[in-house]
């Protein structure tokens, strides 16, 4: 019953106070409204699966950003019995199984993601963040011990590929919390990266990767920060881990100039010759005058004569 006096609220003033509180990181308040919404929708016995599997995630984000994340493994579970494969619900649940180091679960829940669209990047760098974590845990077989991912049918990703455009990167709760969302997120990246770039120009490239990568977990979508830690990469010998990010660099910027030519440099570090050539001719027909690559082409041509 409300307070007296105060008139009875309905599930969606409920559920747009929650939204207000979540925004203003009233993340407690937020809680209880979403959980007054819920059991009010519930006890209506209205049939409508979907706003229902909506407030049930609007919780679990709310309980994300505190840290209470076995609260939102479970909300966003019923949230996704509901309405399956929901890309909130997954990211959110990815996000707190990676906290709990349940990353077996984690992995699953962000390769589900890219079913329904593979345009994502924070499933991108959630995946790739796990099977880091994964090959260190469980060694070279470690996709022997995943749990089975489940297919998403085509009309389900049609239909909910939709939904997803605007999502860009879904908070990776830290050992004392949950990372920022949106705006402040991406303000917050922008300083990391900054703080990146001021350590590179001193030549302390290892501390700079990691200003970087602080940076990606806030904000995954930023092409310049993959292409400024591959440098870094390149310059401490973790050629793989500049290939890597290379990669994904010309996943969201196909034509990259900078992500072309270190990916190059990494390949041809690597020995991967034939690799290194196609990413030299690639940059060369976008910017056929570009010295540098031109330069690395003529070293390669040197290194396979010499072979």
């Amino acid at each position: 019953m409300p307070p007296k006096g105060r008139p009875a609220q309905s599930v969606a003033q409920l559920k747009q106070a929650g939204n207000e509180r979540f925004k203003s990181g009233q993340y407690g308040e937020a809680v209880l409204l979403y959980s007054q919404a819920i059991k009010l929708h519930e006890k209506s016995g209205k049939k409508n699966p979907e706003e229902l599997s909506i407030l049930y995630s609007n919780r679990a984000a709310s309980y994300l950003k505190d840290g209470n994340c076995a609260e939102c493994v479970k909300d966003c579970s019923v949230s996704l019995d509901l309405s399956p494969f929901g890309v909130k619900p997954l990211l959110r649940r990815a996000a707190a199984y990676e906290a709990l180091e349940r990353y077996r679960l984690a992995y699953v829940d962000y390769k589900t993601v890219l079913q329904v669209d593979c345009g994502i990047p924070a499933a991108h760098d959630g995946t790739n963040r796990m099977t880091k974590a994964l090959s260190e845990q469980d060694g070279p077989c470690w996709r022997e011990k995943l749990p089975p991912i489940p297919p998403v049918p085509l009309e389900v990703r049609e239909r909910l590929a939709q939904s997803t455009t605007t999502i860009k990167a879904v908070p990776t709760p830290q050992q004392n919390g949950a990372a920022d969302t949106g705006a402040e997120a991406v303000k917050r990246a922008q300083l990391l990266k900054e703080e990146g770039n001021t350590l590179v120009k001193k030549g302390e490239h290892r501390r700079a990767a990691e200003k970087y990568s602080e940076s990606l977990n806030l904000n995954a979508s930023e092409v310049t920060t993959y292409t400024n830690r591959a440098l870094c990469y390149l310059s401490l010998k973790m050629y793989r881990e500049a290939v890597r990010d290379c990669e994904e660099a010309l996943r969201l910027d196909p034509s990259n100039i900078k992500a072309l030519y270190r990916r190059a440099q990494a390949r041809k570090e690597l020995k991967e010759y034939k690799a290194c050539a196609a990413d030299i001719n690639t940059l060369l027909k976008i910017e056929p005058q570009n010295t540098a690559a031109q330069k690395l082409q003529q070293e390669l041509q040197r290194v396979k004569k010499g072979q």
